[in-house]
């Protein structure tokens, strides 16, 4: 007869709850009896499970879903659910509850929706060793045992996002979509990283594509190549420091959009706007009197 088996660990660190960014509140690992049931009930907290062996049941808002190794179910603050051991081959299983204001939202970018909270994952070992972390995290305790559980839910809901993307098919583009999906890495990238010595083939290479069909690409939807993109956005950048940050030198804002020759940067932007640097905070600077 299969053996009951439950271990539970709560997160050492006293926080301020549900106000809290996020807090993992405990996790655990249990073996069930055949037919062991919890619920009907609600929680006021989310509650998330991986199933390691065995099978049962989960019902959430009358939907029954049969699940197996290998599928985590989420059940959300104030749901209605129920979940029930398979009487042949009881499930095993680790979860983890948490909650605080950002939670909803890391659920939702995570792809675990109302509509999608059931996950499977053919590989489970990764997961499983995210919930078991959150676990031997807060049995070891310490005071710093509270952020690193929520590192871990971090990564633990990236490993879904990346499940769910490829179960939805994702990950699987035409190509005019891979190119609008390029073109946004492309942007994102130029846009964060532009206040430092930007290479274009090293952006390509981050991205794994070869720099001549990046910059073709990029030319032909954009209508520039990605160095004029870039030389434009920090000059971009550049002007409204002017205007904003009356209190920097010109070089200072060189050198803080990217362009250590602060000579380079007066002459660039003198080609796209008609005046140099200094005459267009004066004249800005005029508007505002």
């Amino acid at each position: 007869m299969q053996q009951d088996m439950y271990t539970v660990a709560s997160n050492p660190v006293i926080s301020d709850g549900k106000n809290s960014p996020l807090n993992v509140l405990f996790a655990g690992e249990s073996q069930t009896k055949p037919y062991h049931r919890l619920g009907p009930k609600v929680y006021d907290f989310y509650l998330m499970h991986i199933v390691l062996e065995g099978k049962g049941i989960f019902i959430c808002d009358e939907v029954k879903h049969e699940l197996r190794a290998g599928h985590t179910f989420l059940i959300e603050p104030e749901q209605l659910i129920s979940y029930e051991s398979d009487g042949d081959t009881p499930w095993k299983y680790r979860w983890v509850a948490f909650h605080g204001t950002l939670s909803a939202d890391l659920v939702a970018t995570a792809g675990l929706t109302a509509e999608q909270q059931v996950v499977f994952t053919p590989d489970k070992r990764r997961a499983a060793a995210l919930f078991r972390q959150i676990y031997d995290t807060f049995r070891r305790g310490g005071a710093a045992s509270d952020m690193r559980a929520v590192g871990y839910l971090h990564l633990l809901l990236a490993e879904y996002k990346s499940a769910l993307n490829t179960q939805n098919g994702n990950e699987i583009r035409t190509s005019q979509a891979e190119g609008d999906h390029l073109l946004q890495q492309v942007i994102h990238y130029l846009s964060t990283q532009y206040a430092h010595p930007v290479s274009i083939e090293q952006m390509a290479e981050s991205l794994g594509y070869n720099r001549a069909y990046l910059s073709r690409l990029f030319k032909q939807r954009i209508g520039v190549s990605p160095v004029t993109f870039l030389l434009k956005l920090r000059i971009d950048k550049a002007r409204r420091m002017l205007r904003e940050r009356p209190e920097l030198t010109i070089e200072q804002i060189s050198a803080s959009v990217g362009l250590q020759d602060a000579l380079y940067f007066s002459k660039q932007f003198r080609r796209l706007h008609g005046q140099s640097p200094t005459a267009y905070r004066m004249a800005m600077r005029n508007l505002g009197d």
